[in-house]
Parts: structure tokens; sequence; C-alpha cells
């Protein structure tokens, strides 16, 4: 992907929340090799200077602290990129999870309200920050990681799934919005990324369902056409092309890369 990739994103400013593991690592990485300058928003400034290391991406790459549960921390996010590099070009709302797993009637307020804030309200908070911005130059890209649960639903994942939803709602309606200004919107919806946070956070889920961690890999995997857990690099390539001119065609759209999980 690197040789295909190089220049196609040259003098393009990029931020991607969630930047520093996973899925975001993953877009940011593809993002500098195709040759744009990216900051990377995540919590733990200790690991960003591990992550910035690794990249060896010189001054293209940059390292905002902050929670995207948090409306300042957020917006500030979009601003420091914008002090540092320019007005976002690229915008890539990845931060999300799914957090407490439990059935609808013993979920707390304080839950639901939390995964909306971490995936919702965080989508919106960065998108109204960048996209003054993305309109007064007449381009943008945004993408927002949505999930396969934001196409179809499982038991205890329904704060999660309702959350996806919206986000593939809004990713919908802002496509329409902002279409004819040059800015498009898409969401990709990824299956099981066996990723750190996965294998972190995964025990607890896989309990929440009633099942081992090794279980609910495999139950996931035969879930898919594929019969396998989808990669980083994966949802990375369909970023790349979404980001660049080749994808300028494409909008409105939320992109399984689930094996073939979801039915649509």
């Amino acid at each position: 992907m690197e040789d295909q990739a190089a220049g196609q994103l040259a003098g393009k400013v990029a931020a991607v929340t969630g930047g520093t593991a996973g899925i975001g690592l993953g877009i940011a990485r593809a993002y500098l090799q195709a040759g744009a300058k990216v900051m990377l928003m995540a919590r733990n400034a200790a690991k960003a200077e591990a992550v910035l290391a690794e990249l060896d991406a010189g001054e293209r790459c940059g390292f905002c602290a902050g929670d995207v549960m948090q409306q300042a921390d957020v917006e500030g996010f979009i601003d420091q990129t914008a002090a540092r590099f320019g007005a976002v070009d690229i915008l890539v709302n990845n931060a999300g999870g799914a957090g407490d797993l439990q059935p609808l009637v013993e979920l707390s307020d304080q839950t639901f309200d939390d995964t909306m804030k971490w995936n919702v309200y965080s989508t919106f908070w960065s998108t109204r920050r960048a996209l003054p911005g993305m309109l007064q130059k007449g381009w943008g890209r945004i993408i927002n990681i949505s999930s396969t649960e934001g196409k179809v639903g499982k038991p205890v994942f329904t704060a999660y799934s309702t959350a996806k939803h919206a986000v593939n709602g809004m990713t919908k309606a802002l496509a329409q919005e902002v279409g004819p200004q040059g800015v498009t919107v898409n969401a990709i919806c990824p299956g099981l990324i066996v990723t750190d946070i996965v294998k972190n956070n995964g025990p607890a889920t896989a309990e929440a369902m009633g099942m081992t961690f090794d279980e609910m890999i495999n139950m996931f995997a035969q879930e898919s056409a594929l019969k396998r857990p989808n990669t980083v690099e994966e949802v990375a390539a369909l970023a790349l092309l979404l980001a660049s001119d080749a994808g300028a065609g494409i909008t409105g759209a939320a992109l399984s890369v689930d094996g073939g999980t979801a039915p649509y």
C-alpha cells in the first residue's frame, strides 16, 4: 500500500481521534505514508511519545492529549491541529467503544449517556468544529469509524448499537447537507478486529455474552463470509481511499469492512 499511496494526500491535514492504537493508528500510518500531515488525539500522552517515535514522521505528525467525552478537549484538538498545520482537510472520528455491556433493563442512565458521549457526541463536536474550514476551502473529508453493530444488533450491545446507528444516521444526513460544497462524509463499519483494546477488554465483553473470550472471537469470525477477523490494514486501506481524490464520488455511505457479516 505504501508505494501506491505515496503522494496521494500530499499537502493535506488530517486529524485522527483515538490515533495512538488499533484502527486509529493504522489510519494515521497510512495517511503519513500518503504524504499528509497528521495530528493524533488520545488520552495517554506517555504512550503517544512512543507512537510518534515509531511513526518517525518528524514534524508531519503531532499529538494532542484529550478525552473525546469532554467537549472542550475535542474542540481544542481541532483548534490545535489548525494552529500547527492549518485547517483540517480530513477528519477521522475513530475514538469510541462499547463500554459496559448489559441487558437494557439493567442499563443505567449514566452508562447510556457515556456510550452516547463516547461515540456520538464526540463525532458531533469534532465535526462541527472542523467543518467550517472545509466549507471555506470547498474540500473536505469526514470519515466516521462506526461498526457492524451500526447495522445489526446483538444482545447486551443495545447502547453501543444505538450509538453506532446514530453515527451512521449523522453520516448520511450530513453528506446531503455539505455535498454541494465539496465535502464528503462516510462511515466505515468494521467487524471484529483483534486489536490490543479487544484483547484487554474482550474477556469482560465475552463474559457479558455468556462465553469465553476465544468462543466470542470464533463466534464473530464464523458470522462472516471470510470466517476470520478483519485487520487494521484492511480498514486503513478504505480510509485512505475515502480521503483521497479517488474517493471523491463516495459520500453518505456506511461501508462495511466486516468480511461479509452485515447483510447490507
